[in-house]
This record gives structure tokens, C-alpha cells and sequence, in this order.
């Protein structure tokens, strides 16, 4: 009897510990873990309805890719600017701006902030190619083909490396926006960003819609996973709580001094 009741209360304490509001960090960790499970489960099951050949998301991604392939063969100068935009904003491209990024934070003293920035990079790039070698799954095979890309399909390389880039992008800069306008003029442009550059892929006729899918939200659990562990890792430092949606995860970025030196 007396075990049964130290077990409910270490179990007890273990919960109030998770969700008390006067302990921050394990509150902060536990609905930070909850968010990263929720963006990961669509994800989980959209791979598992690609791997398994689910026949109405076949037809529905069929249905798509033929709308848009229709489209562009009767508008080149839709292709051209399509064409234009994802080797602009391509994986190579959006790799060097974050490479140039981790060079701007490091000349601020900002190490850890940098650290993340190729973490997150890193970390998406890498489960990104090794999830195109487990599906294998095959582009779009079409007759008159406006473009050509090579590898496997599932998920969005191009998507995802703009998921992340965005996340990113965003999430470091936003302690520099002043004012609600500035950001909602960050959080635009990365909607954009992401957006757009996955919808040139599935315009061009060389990926799914659901591979497009796939890659956004594959970026999204990325940077909100990478994102949970700089939390934990700048409250280890003796930081303030950031609101990352609103001011980035290091809002110290902005004032002037490396805030890699400041408790």
C-alpha cells in the first residue's frame, strides 16, 4: 500500500513539475515537445499513405500535377518565371544565405545563435535525403515535360530547404523587428518564400503535391525541434524566457554587444 502511494506521488510530482507555471523551463520543454509531436505526426502519416500507394492521394496529386502541367505548356513565360524562382531560391542558393548568416553572427559574438542556424540546416538537409532514399519514390512522368530534375521525390527537397531556410531566417531576425509591422512583414516573406518555392516544384512537373507537402512540414517539425533545444540550452545559460513566434529565439541578437557573453 504504502509503494502504491509513493509511486502516484512521484508520479504526481513528475506531472506537476511538467506543467507548473513557477517552473518554467519543464513547462516551457513539455509544450515545446508537444508542439514538435503534432508537427511530426501529419508528416508520419502522409509518408505512410505515399509509401503505402494510398489510391485518393494518388489521384488527388495526379489531378494537380496534370492542372498545373496543362497550364504550362500553353504559358512559357509561366515556366520561365517559375524556372527563374527555384534556382533562385533553390537549395544551393538558400544554403549559401544561411552559410553568409553564420558569418554575420559569429563576427557579432554570436556563436550559439550560429551553432543553431547550422544545426538546423544540417539536421533537415541530412533526413531529408536519407527519407528520399527510404521511399523512393518516383517524380512525375510526363509526356511533353516543361522541366527535368533527377533523385527520388518524396519529400521536397526544394521545399523543405525553404521551410527550414524560412524558419530560420525568420527566427533570427525577428528580435530586429520594431513594431508589429515589421513583423508581420518578416513573417510574409517567409509564408512567401516557402510557399512559392514549392509551388514551382509542383508547377514545373517534377514533384507531387504531396511531396511538396511533405517537405514543408518536415522543415517545420526541423526547426521547431532545433528550436525546443536552443530553449533549453539558452535557459542553461541563464536567459531570460524569449517568445520565439514573437521576438526570435535570441532576442538579445539585436542590442548592441555579442549576446553570447550576457547572462
Amino acid at each position: 500500500m504504502n509503494s502504491s502511494g509513493s509511486t502516484f506521488t512521484r508520479d504526481r510530482s513528475w506531472r506537476s513539475r511538467r506543467l507548473d507555471p513557477d517552473r518554467s523551463l519543464g513547462l516551457r520543454l513539455t509544450l515545446a515537445a508537444v508542439a514538435v509531436i503534432l508537427v511530426l505526426v501529419p508528416f508520419a502519416l502522409l509518408a505512410l499513405l505515399v509509401l503505402g500507394a494510398w489510391p485518393p492521394l494518388l489521384r488527388l496529386d495526379a489531378a494537380v500535377t496534370d492542372a498545373f502541367h496543362g497550364y504550362a505548356v500553353g504559358h512559357p513565360a509561366w515556366v520561365r518565371a517559375m524556372t527563374v524562382w527555384t534556382h533562385v531560391f533553390g537549395p544551393g542558393p538558400l544554403r549559401v544565405a544561411a552559410a553568409v548568416v553564420v558569418i554575420w553572427l559569429l563576427r557579432r559574438g554570436v556563436r550559439r545563435l550560429a551553432v543553431w542556424v547550422v544545426a538546423t540546416m544540417v539536421a533537415g538537409g541530412l533526413l531529408g535525403a536519407l527519407l528520399k532514399l527510404l521511399v523512393g519514390r518516383d517524380r512525375p512522368d510526363l509526356l511533353e515535360p516543361v522541366a527535368r530534375a533527377a533523385g527520388y521525390s518524396f519529400p521536397s527537397g526544394h521545399a523543405l530547404t525553404a521551410a527550414l531556410a524560412a524558419g530560420v531566417l525568420l527566427l533570427v531576425f525577428l528580435p530586429f523587428a520594431r513594431g508589429g509591422a515589421g513583423r508581420v512583414a518578416l513573417w510574409t516573406a517567409a509564408a512567401l518564400l516557402t510557399v512559392v518555392t514549392g509551388l514551382s516544384r509542383i508547377a514545373l512537373g517534377v514533384h507531387w503535391t504531396s511531396d511538396v507537402v511533405g517537405g514543408w512540414v518536415l522543415g517545420a517539425a526541423v526547426v521547431a525541434a532545433t528550436a525546443a533545444g536552443f530553449t533549453t540550452w539558452r535557459s542553461g545559460a541563464g536567459h531570460r524566457p524569449a517568445r520565439p513566434l514573437r521576438e526570435g529565439v535570441e532576442p538579445e541578437v539585436a542590442d548592441p554587444g555579442p549576446a553570447d557573453s550576457r547572462a
